[in-house]
């Protein structure tokens, strides 16, 4: 009886220890991205996005200022260069979560205002040291998760041709579509 309670007990924190974090599908019209989110890390941001993905909010929306070099951003736009109007507040800065801009990690865009973030968020091409805490305006850019699969597709993203739209620059001449985002089943662990 005493080693079955004690398999029993193993067993559930194995379970629990195996729990994986969410992960988020980005099916666009440059093919797919898989993202990891880290809710230990940044539990306001990776809240917020689960949000937007689980309201349909993307879907639809295109990837609106892409620099090769530097990084991707979508999330807030649609094809016409209109802006879709927020479902949510904006949410307080976590880039003090000691997660890094690095090369392939999704961060939540934000105006000048550190604790403007809502629903645009971007994907690194590169290390972006600048964009870490502390920035000059003391905060930096709160990243909350990275790129598992289709990196090759950011890539493919960072290097289309831009061009410039009314005062919006670094458009995709070709709009990049957000088919659709939608969060993936939990994996059973191995």
């Amino acid at each position: 009886m005493k080693k079955f309670i004690l398999a029993a007990i193993l067993a559930g924190q194995a379970l629990v220890a195996a729990a994986a974090n969410p992960q988020v599908e980005l099916k666009t019209s440059a093919g797919n991205i898989v993202l990891e989110l880290y809710p230990e890390k940044a539990p306001k941001s990776v809240a917020n996005f689960l949000e937007y993905v689980k309201s349909g909010f993307y879907d639809g929306l295109i990837f609106h200022r892409v620099i090769d070099g530097f990084m991707i951003q979508g999330g807030g736009m649609n094809a016409k260069m209109e802006e879709k109007a927020k479902l949510r507040p904006p949410i307080e800065n976590e880039a003090k979560n000691g997660l890094k801009n690095d090369a392939g990690t999704i961060a939540m865009a934000r105006t000048q205002d550190p604790h403007s973030a809502s629903a645009q968020f971007f994907i690194n091409l590169e290390d972006n040291r600048a964009l870490n805490s502390p920035s000059p305006d003391g905060w930096g850019y709160a990243v909350f998760g990275k790129v598992t699969e289709g990196m090759e597709v950011v890539r493919k993203i960072g290097k289309e041709p831009t061009t410039t739209r009314g005062f919006h620059r670094d458009v995709p001449a070709t709009p990049i579509i957000i088919q659709s985002a939608r969060q993936l089943p939990e994996k059973a662990a191995k």
